[in-house]
């Protein structure tokens, strides 16, 4: 694996473990605004609360899968680092 594939790999990854979070931020952020234009109430704090809620207790969740998958990818690095010292 060359230097290329390794900054692939780093975005890759980067990308898998965030994308759920934003897409999570983008669900509660589009339900919140459909909420919002039916009642009316345009409050700054109604959009930012519900989000920093629910995107912390989504990211609590899936701490664990988030840890695998940054463990792998941290050995996947160490054996390239390994390979490249020789």
């Amino acid at each position: 694996m060359d230097l290329i594939g390794i900054a692939e790999n780093t975005v890759m990854t980067i990308l898998l473990l965030g994308m759920p979070s934003l897409l999570v931020s983008m669900l509660i952020g589009l339900l919140i605004s459909v909420f919002s234009a039916v009642t009316q109430i345009n409050d700054p704090s109604l959009t930012f609360v519900p989000k920093v809620i629910f995107v912390s207790l989504f990211i609590l969740i899936s701490l664990p899968w988030i840890g695998d998958k940054v463990e792998a990818y941290t050995h996947d690095l160490w054996d390239i680092i390994l390979i490249f010292g020789r």
